[in-house]
């Protein structure tokens, strides 16, 4: 019997920007996905085991790229996903105030842009810290410095999060 005829089922790409891990394990701080979003958790609070023998953790978390807050139960003893979070350091080479487009400088030598000033976002509102961060941003691109943008990225999602001015 040949086997050269056999497919098999691949997985989406997204398959491995989450790993499991068990939800009486998320603490405040760590991330977390909730409703296809990665988060991170504000707060975790556990109830005692019920009628069913499983204790329930209740967690709310804020979503890493739009500050949007939300809240999922679940037993403690069953697994959730948990993303991949990254923080990269670029250096900041330009940055558009009108278009929101941002020149980064990878280690490598090579340049990125692909990203965008913070309040540039594709869904919701830019929040507080955006607007801040953009005008650091901005504010940065003619000081003759060398500045160094933190990029955190999260399931195929990036967004400037933080500006270091150089000296």
């Amino acid at each position: 019997m040949s086997h050269d005829d056999e497919t098999f089922e691949s997985t989406e790409s997204g398959a491995a920007l989450v790993f499991p891990q068990q939800a009486g394990e998320i603490r405040r701080g760590s991330h977390i996905m909730i409703k296809g979003h990665p988060c991170k958790v504000a707060e975790v609070s556990t109830s005692k085991t019920g009628k069913h023998g499983h204790a329930k953790a209740h967690i709310v978390a804020l979503d890493l790229f739009t500050n949007k807050k939300y809240e999922d139960l679940c037993p403690t003893s069953h697994n959730v996903e948990v993303p991949f979070v990254n923080k990269t350091e670029y250096q900041l080479l330009s940055a558009d105030g009108d278009t929101g487009e941002v020149q980064l400088l990878t280690e490598s030598g090579e340049t990125k842009d692909d990203i965008s000033l913070p309040t540039f976002v594709k869904i919701g509102e830019p929040t507080d810290e955006d607007k801040k961060t953009t005008a650091e941003i901005l504010a940065a691109v003619d000081n003759g410095k060398e500045n160094t943008c933190i990029v955190l990225s999260a399931c195929g999602q990036e967004k400037i999060i933080q500006l270091r001015i150089g000296n």
